[in-house]
């Protein structure tokens, strides 16, 4: 099951859940309060056929998917692709991902542009909105296989921050002012 917390201000490990404090954790439906992002628990022995999974691929028109396996034997330029995915950044689709082995971290920002840490594992599936900055990495196991759901063929074309003046940016600001 996922967890959700504030990271440290000043941490800078960014594989590690450890902390100086013990992170205070809060819910799925404050997540999506503050950010936008959305949480579904899929049942990846069964993925194909999850009726939850096929419902948000039909109301949300993803039409294309992939897989992708990040870890050291699978992934060219392993520590490279790292750094890149951890740099911080946003798109002007959404990202979907349904964890199916293996673990990582998501962090996002709030309105406060403080960041928050999402732990995923199999069977998490997260949505993270156009226009938020984000960045991921890998967590101490150095290992996560996940599908990837584009609406379409994939752009998977970060901007990384500075990007306020992009127009996906200026439509998440709005959103994130009136309430998800």
């Amino acid at each position: 099951m996922v967890k959700v917390w504030y990271m440290d201000k000043d941490q800078d490990d960014q594989r590690s859940e450890h902390h100086r404090n013990p992170p205070q954790y809060f819910s799925i439906k404050e997540l999506y309060e503050k950010t936008g992002v959305e949480y579904f628990c899929i049942n990846v022995e069964k993925y194909e056929d999850d009726q939850l999974l096929s419902t948000i691929r039909r109301n949300r028109n993803y039409t294309f998917e992939d897989e992708i396996t990040c870890s050291k034997t699978c992934l060219p330029d392993f520590e490279l692709k790292l750094k890149t995915f951890y740099t911080e950044h946003l798109h002007t689709d959404e990202e979907i991902r349904l964890v199916l082995d293996g673990s990582g971290y998501f962090d996002v920002r709030d309105a406060t542009d403080d960041w928050i840490r999402i732990a995923v594992e199999k069977g998490d599936l997260i949505i993270i909105p156009a226009g938020i900055y984000h960045r991921f990495t890998l967590d101490l196991n150095n290992y996560i296989r996940a599908k990837r759901y584009f609406v379409g063929e994939p752009i998977w074309q970060p901007f990384n921050r500075p990007a306020d003046g992009m127009e996906c940016r200026q439509k998440y600001l709005r959103k994130q002012a009136e309430g998800f």
